[in-house]
């Protein structure tokens, strides 16, 4: 199952380590730490801010989808994969 988190990019849904809303990078200094320590792998996918950050084994995404949006793709694939 892959998810598609921005521009031309789809991610297998299992690599995905934890999808975070920007209000989370932006009141944490622990995830602005995380950040600014894995710039190297940071891919950023928004031409406007970000409104998510997509962190796998590989890479970190700035995304410009929701987080609220990426969870219901998630889900909405794994349903799909039931039926």
């Amino acid at each position: 199952m892959y998810i598609h988190v921005g521009e031309d990019l789809n991610i297998r849904a299992k690599d995905i380590i934890a999808i975070l809303d920007k209000g989370c990078v932006n009141s944490s200094n622990l995830v602005e730490e995380f950040l600014e320590q894995h710039k190297e792998k940071l891919v950023n996918l928004s031409k406007n801010p970000f409104k998510s950050v997509v962190i796998t084994n590989d890479k970190v995404y700035l995304s410009p989808i929701s987080s609220g949006t990426l969870k219901k793709r998630s889900n909405q694939k794994e349903m799909q994969e039931l039926l």
